[in-house]
């Protein structure tokens, strides 16, 4: 090699950042993988990406594995849901070895609450404008990381978001096609407290904010009450998680089973939900074809279903 061509090369490595070369991609951990999707969206080509929890498979459940603790370790960024979501990835963080940040994706996001103690509902991926602010957050995280190719990061963003706009309006379309006398659902655990709050429907569940809460017999009981009360005819399972309660109130109701819905993970790529904007098509037409079953609900339940005008998080009074 000549003196002149190893000094610009030496020249060149100066100048970029430490370790970082033009066509090094940044090694990005996400946690679950309706979170993986999104940062897939933002990231494209320039990230390598590794999903912790993958499809079908529970947050609430998971434990992490050699591999991902490898994974963590190399890791140029890690990302994360936020709101309490991932309680053991500090212990993943600790035990890598990893230092660098952790990126919630969820920050200024306003936490639903769930019960009269506060405790906030994590599952704000239900809520499409919410979704748009995990973009925007990723989006930063990743250019920060790699300035060089931030246009690239905000030309995938727009894009993306142009998606999403795409899904809010039909998705409200889809909901206002079903009289608001009939709109309301039953579902496995407490997971769609952002999709009824932002799209106007009353979101009732078996269980509670994670797949092993377990409801009293007394909580069941006003649940069924409710049912009978309000004509709601269909029960939702999901896709990951104990749907024994859930069927157990089906036959106790004589409900029927409106489908299987995507809450906490995506399908497989064979599935009938690999991406997010799939997952929530598929889940709004099940909620809508369940919810047309239903008979009229009382006035007292109709009363506080009203769809927002703006594309803002709703607190809970």
């Amino acid at each position: 090699m000549s003196r002149l061509r190893f000094s610009c090369i030496a020249l060149l490595a100066c100048l970029l950042p430490q370790g970082v070369f033009a066509s090094d991609k940044i090694k990005v951990v996400a946690s679950f993988s309706i979170l993986g999707d999104i940062v897939k969206e933002v990231g494209g080509e320039r990230i390598e990406l590794t999903t912790l929890v993958g499809p079908g498979g529970s947050v609430h459940q998971y434990e992490p594995t050699p591999d991902a603790i490898k994974a963590v370790g190399n890791a140029d960024l890690v990302i994360v849901n936020g709101i309490n979501y991932e309680n053991w990835m500090g212990r993943l963080v600790v035990s890598s070895g990893y230092s660098g940040q952790v990126v919630v994706a969820a920050k200024d996001i306003t936490p639903l609450s769930v019960n009269d103690k506060l405790d906030m509902d994590p599952h704000a991926w239900h809520s499409v404008s919410n979704v748009k602010v995990y973009v925007a957050n990723i989006r930063d995280a990743l250019i920060e990381m790699d300035r060089r190719n931030s246009a690239k990061y905000k030309e995938n963003a727009e894009r993306f978001t142009e998606h999403l706009n795409t899904l809010e309006g039909w998705i409200k379309a889809e909901i206002a096609q079903v009289d608001e006398s009939k709109r309301a659902v039953i579902t496995a655990h407490n997971a769609f407290q952002y999709f009824g709050r932002y799209y106007g429907v009353r979101i009732l569940s078996v269980g509670g904010t994670t797949h092993d809460s377990v409801p009293s017999a007394a909580e069941l009981a006003r649940l069924s009450d409710i049912m009978r009360r309000d004509q709601i005819r269909a029960i939702f399972l999901e896709n990951a998680g104990d749907n024994s309660l859930a069927k157990q109130m089906q036959q106790d109701t004589g409900a029927v089973i409106g489908g299987t819905l995507y809450s906490d993970s995506l399908s497989s790529p064979t599935g009938p939900a690999p991406t997010y904007i799939a997952m929530m098509r598929y889940n709004v037409g099940k909620l809508v074809e369940g919810m047309e079953q239903n008979g009229p609900l009382s006035a007292s339940a109709t009363s506080t279903m009203k769809i927002p005008d703006d594309a803002t998080v709703i607190s809970i009074p």
